[in-house]
Formats: C-alpha cells, structure tokens, sequence
C-alpha cells in the first residue's frame, strides 16, 4: 500500500484562475437572490418550487460524490484492502460533492433564515421523508470530514490526535456507510408523492432501490473518472490495474438496475410511451442507452484494461444515471397546471460555480495534504 502524500506544486494556475472568476460571478447573483428573492435570479413558480439546484446540486450531485460511499462498501464491509489507495481520493471527492450540495440547498429555501427550524424537534415533522434525507444528508457531511481529518492531522503531525481519532473512526465509517444507504434511497421515495404528476415512464415503487443502485454504479464510476483524470492533470501514472479490478463490479450493478428498470416499464405495459417519439419517451431511451453503452464496454475483460475504454464507459454511466435523476425530478415531472419550467442563466451559473469550487477544493487539497498516494520512482 503506497503512503499517500501532497503532490505540491502551483495553486494559482490559469484553470483555477479562470474557476475563481467564475465563482465571483455567480456570488454577484447569490447576493441578488438573497436580498431580492428566488424570483429575481431563477425561473422557479408555484409548480416547479425547486429546479435546477435541487435537480442537479443535490440529486444528481451527491450521486457523483457517492464515490466514497461506495468504496467504504467495498473496503470496509466487504474487506478488500488492496482498493485502499483509492479510499482517501474518493472520500474528498465525496466530502465537497456533499457539502455543497449541503450548502446549495440554502440557496433553494425561500425563508432561508428558518433553516434552523429543521434542527428544532418540535418543528420537525416525522412523516416526512424531506425530513430523513435532510438530517441524513446533514450529519453525513460531518461524518465525511471526521472521515478526512486523518489526512489533515498526518499533514500538521498530530501524531497523538491522530492515534486517538484511529480508534474510534470505526463508528464513523460505519455511518459513512449507513447513512447514504438511508438518503440516497429516500430520495427516490421522494418522489413517490409526486404519484400522477410523474411520467409512469420514472414513476415506481422501485424507485428507492433504483435510487441506490444507481447512487453505487455512479461512485465507482466516478472513482475511475476522479483517479483518470487526476493522473493526466497531475502527470501521474495511471492507475489501470486497480481500476480494471474494480470495473469488473460494475457491470453486476448495472445489469441487475437495467433488469429492474425496464422489467417495470415491460410489466406495466408502458414500453409504446417509450418510443411515443415526444421529450419524455427520447430522454428514457438516451437515460438507458447510455448505461447500456457502458455495459456492453464493462462486460469484456479485455475493455476493462482498456484506460480509455475504462473512462469512456465511466463518462456514460455518470451521463445516465445522472440523467436519470434528472428525468425523475424534471424532466418526467409534470404538474398539469400549465407551467413550465427551463433554469434562467444565473441558475446554471451558480450550479457551474458550485462544480468550480470542488474542482478548486480538490485541486488545493491533493496539493496541500496526503490524499493521493506517492508515486514510486524507479
């Protein structure tokens, strides 16, 4: 097991500069938001009370930084330690993919100054599975930066603290991996409220065990994309070898999604509506034959040692399952009523801000603190 450490290097690089412009921008349209309200910045109404924010900083997002998540699965529960080198990578990939989405849900509350109510018991209301996901969602994040404090302490030498912390972060691994289990599948439970005004094409009782499944295909694919892209930024080696082992999981997790996923819609009768030909039947078609694409690359060994293969397959699991997630929330949703709903320009921005700030985060991190692990010189 190779001794992760910082990489070093240059902070301010032109990429992180021009992320850094684009995060100043959006805080100009933040500061609109919250002193002139959700109306002035985003194209959200009556029917359509969260958009883009929710659909991708939360949904879609904390399914990318189910990364750690998933790893915690495979090296803790199921104990295959020769994975650990990618643990600490995942998990701070995890760590920003989660407090943001933390953070942006702020941004989607219109008496954001009451968030604290969600905290009070006697406000809270039990039935509410908005509730669960929140307070899940919540204490995971702490949970996460408990789960990353090694790394901080190995950086500053706090060698006491850290031998202390080592003896009880069983627990939090153990939560880290409890809790994504419980929110990842309450958000798609979610939206079984949503009963008729959801397409049948998204709308199931499976919908919480899809939700999951798709949450850990997701993590190990963003795991390949997170560890690829990171040694072609940084000039490292690639780590091939262990991520064609793991790829090998994917396909199981894939396979038996896409069984569950279409034997509803076959048993329901609905795969006519699939090629109606209209916006909703083509984004259930491309949802799953992304994921499919990405099945029928996994399913051959000899793909699987395949670096761009490896990453291609990757790219079109976190296109489908994403756009899953966001056929379920948006796109499949419909409220009868007449309205309509497309995000305005500064939503997108602030979401492309939120995606720049954990570029940045990871990029400072990796360089600052032991997260990768040291590259072996011959």
């Amino acid at each position: 097991m190779n001794e992760a450490k910082p990489i070093g290097g240059k902070i301010w690089t032109m990429p992180f500069l021009f992320l850094t412009a684009i995060v100043i921008l959006a805080v100009f349209f933040l500061a609109e938001r919250f002193l002139f309200g959700l109306g002035s910045v985003t194209n959200m109404n009556d029917s359509y009370p969260w958009g883009i924010w929710i659909a991708y900083d939360v949904v879609i997002g904390t399914a990318f930084a189910c990364g750690g998540y998933s790893m915690a699965l495979l090296v803790y529960v199921f104990n295959k330690g020769e994975y650990h080198p990618l643990v600490r990578p995942a998990l701070l990939a995890s760590l920003f993919g989660y407090t943001l989405a933390g953070v942006s849900v702020i941004f989607d509350i219109g008496r954001y100054w009451q968030a604290y109510n969600i905290m009070i018991p006697s406000k809270m209301n039990f039935h509410s599975v908005l509730l669960e996901v929140a307070l899940c969602i919540g204490t995971y994040v702490l949970v996460l930066w408990v789960e990353f404090a090694p790394a901080v302490l190995e950086k500053v030498r706090a060698e006491r603290q850290l031998a202390k912390l080592n003896k009880v972060i069983f627990v939090f691994i153990a939560l880290g991996v409890l809790l994504p289990s419980m929110h990842q599948s309450s958000l798609g439970t979610m939206m079984l409220a949503a009963g008729h005004k959801l397409s049948p094409l998204w709308w199931s009782k499976s919908l919480p065990m899809l939700f999951l499944i798709s949450a850990m295909t997701i993590g190990y694919a963003v795991v390949v994309f997170e560890s690829t892209v990171a040694a072609l930024a940084f000039k490292r080696p690639l780590e091939t070898g262990m991520l064609s082992k793991l790829s090998g999981l994917i396909p199981w997790l894939l396979g038996g999604y896409l069984l569950v996923r279409l034997q509803d819609i076959n048993g329901a009768g609905l795969l006519p509506l699939a090629f109606s030909g209209g916006l909703q039947g083509n984004m259930f078609l491309l949802e799953n034959l992304l994921l499919l694409g990405a099945l029928l690359l996994l399913i051959y060994p000899i793909n699987r040692s395949s670096p761009r293969m490896l990453f291609i397959a990757a790219l079109l699991i976190m296109a489908g399952g994403g756009l899953y997630r966001l056929n379920v929330y948006l796109i499949g949703y419909d409220p009868g009523t007449g309205f309509h709903y497309f995000p305005s320009a500064p939503e997108l921005l602030v979401t492309f801000a939120l995606i720049a700030v954990e570029i940045m985060g990871y990029t400072w991190f990796v360089k600052r603190f032991p997260v990768l692990p040291a590259v072996k010189h011959a």
